[in-house]
């Protein structure tokens, strides 16, 4: 099961502690880079390209729950 994506508009909240700012985030990513290699063979990504990105699973590093993260409304600016 994939987690929907936090927007402008929404961010991420656990279900289960309220935690809004601490997770462990899996993510699954088809990307092309453009990698440099200097003389000595050490590389160097200077261009990546995210072609698709899923998130696998969320956890919450303040009670360890996994999946448990729900989307909630961001609060106003200047609020």
């Amino acid at each position: 099961m994939t987690v929907p994506r936090p927007t402008a508009t929404t961010r991420w909240r656990c279900a289960l502690c309220g935690n809004l700012t601490r997770f462990d985030v899996t993510r699954s990513s088809k990307v092309v880079e453009y990698v440099h290699l200097d003389l000595a063979g050490e590389p160097q990504v200077e261009e990546r390209e995210v072609l698709s990105e899923t998130i696998d699973s969320v956890r919450c590093r303040w009670c360890n729950a996994v999946d448990q993260v729900e989307l909630v409304d961001r609060p106003a600016a200047g609020s």
